[in-house]
């Protein structure tokens, strides 16, 4: 002879309890995603996450360079005529953006809004000295970085590819 050692709903009672249990497991070991920052030109849009982001603290200053130099994974054809048309999550904006052209800080204060166009040509400038590593004229990695007043707290990059 058997006897149940547990009640019908008792059983009930602990395969929920396990049930909610495995699912805030499952929901623990997730990464929050970062803001998105995305890049349009013309009909072709691009969007990313972040290379780098500190959840809206500092990024470590032993991190940072390696941060601003990490290749993009997006790419964007780009005209001399084209319009190039930046845009981010409300909470990038909130703190204060700005652009860096190949890992060099192209404006002093940060844009507060969410969208802005910037003209093609201005990233395709023609350099009297190549730097050794740097890219061709043709292409240009162009990063938006969240700042915190003086601090980086984000960065997404974009390479822009120059079209005849």
């Amino acid at each position: 002879m058997t006897v149940a050692l547990l009640s019908g709903k008792a059983r009930r009672t602990a395969t929920v309890i396990g049930a909610v249990s495995a699912g805030l497991l499952v929901l623990s070991a997730c990464d929050k995603p970062t803001p998105l920052a995305t890049v349009t030109v013309g009909t072709d849009s691009v969007n990313t996450e972040a290379a780098c982001y500190n959840d809206g603290s500092a990024i470590k200053e032993s991190l940072l360079q390696g941060c601003l130099n990490k290749k993009a994974e997006k790419t964007v054809k780009v005209a001399m005529d084209d319009k190039v048309r930046f845009g981010v999550d409300p909470e990038i904006a909130d703190k204060g953006w700005t652009l860096f052209i190949n890992g060099q800080q192209a404006e002093q204060e940060p844009f507060k809004k969410t969208y802005r166009t910037i003209p093609g040509s201005a990233f395709f400038a023609q350099q009297q000295q190549q730097q050794p590593g740097a890219p061709s004229p043709d292409e240009a990695q162009v990063s938006v970085v969240e700042t915190k007043g003086k601090k980086l707290t984000g960065i997404w990059h974009f390479k822009l590819e120059k079209t005849s």
